[in-house]
Formats: structure tokens, C-alpha cells, sequence
């Protein structure tokens, strides 16, 4: 069955994706608010983003709430139906997103 999507699948290296992403975010400015929206509806406002572990998935890392230690969540990329960019202000003042050093 070949139009059947499994978690290992993938039209692109996950690194190459991650890594344009990463740029659309620099180019969006340096103090970026990146939101992640999931199949499931469910959201995340990101610290962080990773190509790793690979095969088809990356590693979320959002900001914790007051309180919580930090997290990561690891999604089928297939998983994600929406990323957002917005200035912080929009949303939550003191939030933004970490780029790797370049």
C-alpha cells in the first residue's frame, strides 16, 4: 500500500527542513515568538527546535510554565499542520525563541 504514511517516511532530510526553518526565523527578526500547532490541536510555544532524532521526527522544546522543568516533545513531523511566527509583544511578553549559533 504504497499511499500509506509511516512514522520512518519522509520526502526530505529532517535536518535540511529544520535548518530552513531555522532560517525563515532569523529572517523574521531576532526576537521571533514561533508556535508549533499539531494534528491533535494540540500547541506549543517553542524554546527550541531539532532535526534529532530523525527518521520522520524532531524534538520540540517549549517554554515551561512558570514552575514546570524543562521539556522536549518528539513528533512524527507529519505531526505538524502549522507553524507560527509573530513578534512576542503579540503574545507573551518575555517568550521567544532560541536560534543556534550560526
Amino acid at each position: 500500500m504504497p499511499e500509506l504514511w509511516t512514522p520512518g517516511m519522509q520526502v526530505a532530510p529532517v535536518d535540511e527542513l529544520v535548518e530552513r526553518l531555522i532560517r525563515r526565523i532569523r529572517a523574521f527578526g531576532d526576537n521571533v515568538l514561533v508556535e508549533v500547532e499539531l494534528h491533535d490541536g494540540q500547541r506549543y510555544t517553542l524554546e527550541s527546535l531539532a532535526a534529532e532524532p530523525g527518521y520522520g521526527f524532531v524534538t520540540l522544546r517549549p517554554h515551561p510554565e512558570p514552575g514546570d522543568a524543562p521539556s522536549e516533545v518528539i513528533v512524527p513531523l507529519a505531526s505538524i499542520v502549522r507553524i507560527t511566527l509573530s513578534p512576542p509583544e503579540a503574545k507573551r511578553p518575555g517568550f521567544g525563541f532560541s536560534l543556534p549559533a550560526e
